[in-house]
C-alpha cells in the first residue's frame, strides 16, 4: 500500500542560522525529528527545490516541500482474528486484549498476533511502523492497549509515554498477605544469567511501580497497580522483587503456595490458573487531535473473576471455622 501526501511551508526569516532538521521539526511538528531526517535523506523534502542535508543551516525564506510517501513498513500478514475494540476514531484504536494473545510477531510467534489482526481490521496501519502499536502487554496479561492510526497520532502517543503522562492501572493478585500499599522504585534490565528474563539490576533502566491493597485473602492479596514507567515485565518483576510475586506467574512466581487446610476445589482453582493474575484495567491519555484527556475501563476477564470468587469464598469459609 502506497499513499502520497504533499505539504508546503516557508521557513521564517527569524529562524536563519538554525539547522535544517531543527527548522523542519518546528515547521512540521506532527512528525518526529528522526522521521523528518529520514525523509530529508531520501529526497522527500526539498528546500527551494533542492535536497539539503540535516546539519546544514537555513537562511530564512526558503520554500519547503514535504512529499510524504506512506508505504508499507511492515512485513506481516493480515489475519482475520477477532478483536475487542473498546473505542475507535480516525486517530486511534483502543483494544481489550485477551490473555494468550501475543501483541507483536517475534521468533516463534509469526502469526496469530494482535498486529496480524490489526492489519486485517484496519489495512491503513500497514503504513505505520509496528502497525501503530506504541506499547505492549505480555502474552498472558489481559487488558487495554492503544494503537495509533496515523503518524502524527503515533508521535503524540509516543511522546506521552516518554513523558510518563499515560495513565495505566492494573488489577493484580499477588502471593502473600500485604499489609499496605507502597512504591517500588528499582531499575529493571535483562537478567544477568537468563536472558529471557528481566530482573532488578543496578545497570537497568529506571522503573517505578505504585501499588495499593484492594482486598486481602488468606494467603494472597488483590492489588491496584499503577505504572509510572513501562519496562518489560515491570509489574511482575517488581512484585517478585518485594517477595510478593503474582499468582500464577510461570516465570517469576517461585514456589507455589497454598493456604493451610484448603479444600480440593480451592486448590484446583489455584493450580488451574496458569497465567499471571494481571489485567490492564484502566487507560487514560491525551487525545492526539482534540487534546482532551480520555479514559477507558475494562473489567477483569472471566478467569480472574472466578479466581477472585474462589479466594473470597475460601476466606469466608475459614472465618466461619475459626
Amino acid at each position: 500500500m502506497t499513499e502520497t501526501e504533499i505539504f508546503e511551508g516557508i521557513v521564517p526569516d527569524e529562524w536563519a542560522g538554525e539547522r535544517v532538521d531543527l527548522a523542519l521539526a518546528r515547521l512540521f511538528p506532527d512528525y518526529s525529528r528522526s522521521r523528518l531526517q529520514s525523509w530529508l535523506k531520501d529526497g522527500q523534502i526539498l528546500l527551494d527545490g533542492q535536497v539539503r542535508r540535516a546539519k546544514e543551516k537555513v537562511i530564512g525564506g526558503e520554500k519547503v516541500e514535504l512529499q510524504v510517501v506512506l508505504s508499507s513498513e511492515n512485513h506481516w500478514e493480515a489475519e482475520d482474528i477477532p478483536l475487542t475494540i473498546v473505542y475507535e476514531d480516525e486517530q486511534l484504536l483502543v483494544i481489550n486484549k485477551p490473555a494468550g494473545m501475543v501483541v507483536h510477531p517475534a521468533a516463534g510467534n509469526f502469526s496469530g498476533t494482535m498486529l496480524n489482526a490489526l492489519l486485517y481490521y484496519a489495512p491503513e496501519l500497514e503504513a505505520i511502523p509496528r502497525a501503530g502499536i506504541v506499547h505492549r502487554l505480555d502474552k498472558d496479561t489481559s487488558g487495554l492497549l492503544v494503537v495509533a492510526r496515523t503518524l502524527p497520532s503515533q508521535k503524540s502517543l509516543v511522546e506521552q509515554l516518554q513523558a510518563r503522562s499515560f495513565l495505566r492501572e492494573y488489577d493484580a493478585i499477588a502471593q502473600g498477605v500485604m499489609t499496605a500499599g507502597g512504591t517500588v522504585d528499582a531499575p529493571i534490565g535483562r537478567h544477568p544469567v537468563n536472558r529471557k528474563r528481566m530482573a532488578v539490576t543496578p545497570n537497568g533502566k529506571p522503573a517505578i511501580t505504585h501499588y495499593r491493597v484492594s482486598e486481602r485473602y488468606r494467603l494472597h492479596t488483590r492489588l491496584k497497580v499503577k505504572l509510572e514507567t513501562g519496562r518489560t515485565h515491570q509489574i511482575r518483576v517488581h512484585m517478585a522483587h518485594i517477595n510478593h510475586p503474582l499468582l500464577g506467574d510461570p516465570v517469576y512466581s517461585g514456589r507455589f503456595k497454598i493456604p493451610p487446610a484448603s479444600d480440593e476445589s480451592f486448590v484446583a482453582s489455584l493450580k488451574n490458573f496458569n497465567r499471571q493474575a494481571l489485567h490492564a484495567r484502566h487507560l487514560g491519555l491525551m487525545h492526539p487531535a482534540s487534546n482532551e484527556f480520555i479514559e477507558w475501563d475494562a473489567e477483569v476477564p472471566q478467569d480472574m473473576k472466578v479466581l477472585e470468587d474462589a479466594l473470597r469464598q475460601d476466606l469466608e469459609q475459614h472465618k466461619k471455622n475459626d
